[in-house]
């Protein structure tokens, strides 16, 4: 499949949102993994049998290490080291688990190629970052800790969707991650006739991501979304995770200069003024963030 390399105008309507929901599927929406229905099946039980799921999690090694490794992370605040699944389930709750298994499967479901290893790598970080920082938030935003990582980890998991069908795709990216003004998925939209955003979005609805992650990875390029009034908590919290991870972004790139985007020009503004962030508060968080990415 080839993309359209033509400035593509920007439809609307019923008509339009049919086709385009179409032209996602052609493309091919990765399926939701079996383990996570096998999951979800003894979630849905009155009473959910712990020691079938860590056999269920624990029968794939690469799902529970990712596991296990969440559960130790920082911003859980977990007292000791989760050394098995099965403590892992303790810690972090169904949920969290089903989506740490979710981040884990969708990056097993692409083909391992060097660019998307690093695409891996950055997504991972960001997780992590994000995490720590709705950690250090707690009480000021109503996005949880394990939210802002499940977002960090699905938030351009339409990159990787549209890597295989279009071989153009990193060129388009390298010109929208340079673009200074306008929008990252007006780039994409205009050389591709399609962007990541909506793609993910799709993923995550498909995969049964909360509502809210679904809102934000749909508009975590739209400033307008950012600046605008909530109209109900679940669109603050979708806000409050794109902001989040922008700022955990911005402090990556801040601490270690790699992956430089001008996202934060465009977005920093809004990201700051939703986590009520000022400008001390900032340079604190960047120190701060050393410890976090020291810990790779």
């Amino acid at each position: 499949m080839s993309a359209v390399l033509t400035p593509s105008a920007a439809p609307s309507g019923a008509g339009f949102e049919s086709r385009l929901h179409t032209e996602i599927r052609n493309i091919g929406i990765p399926p939701r993994p079996v383990i996570l229905d096998k999951v979800d099946a003894e979630m849905r039980k009155d009473e959910p049998d712990f020691k079938h799921l860590a056999e269920i999690v624990g029968s794939d090694v690469g799902l529970a290490a990712s596991v296990i490794k969440v559960a130790n992370s920082p911003f859980f605040g977990f007292g000791k080291q989760a050394r098995s699944v099965a403590e892992a389930l303790l810690v972090l709750g169904l949920k969290t688990v089903v989506h740490t298994i979710a981040g884990q499967a969708l990056k097993n479901t692409f083909p391992r190629v060097p660019s998307l290893e690093r695409f891996w790598d950055s997504a991972a970080q960001s997780a992590r970052v994000s995490g720590w920082l709705a950690q250090r938030l707690r009480g000021r935003v109503r996005a949880r800790p394990e939210e802002a990582y499940t977002f960090g980890l699905f938030r351009d998991c339409g990159i990787p969707v549209l890597m295989i069908p279009f071989p153009e795709y990193p060129k388009i990216l390298a010109q929208a991650n340079a673009e200074t003004a306008l929008p990252f998925t007006e780039i994409e939209d205009r050389l591709l006739s399609i962007n990541h955003a909506v793609v993910g979005a799709e993923l995550a609805e498909d995969w049964r991501l909360p509502v809210e992650i679904q809102q934000a990875i749909r508009r975590h390029h739209d400033a307008a979304a950012l600046a605008a009034p909530a109209a109900d908590r679940t669109e603050l919290a979708a806000q409050q995770l794109i902001a989040i991870a922008q700022t955990a972004e911005h402090l990556i790139q801040a601490n270690t200069g790699l992956s430089r985007t001008r996202e934060w020009d465009k977005l920093g503004a809004a990201c700051l003024a939703l986590l009520d962030i000022g400008a001390d508060e900032l340079d604190l968080l960047l120190a701060d963030c050393r410890e976090v990415l020291g810990e790779d």
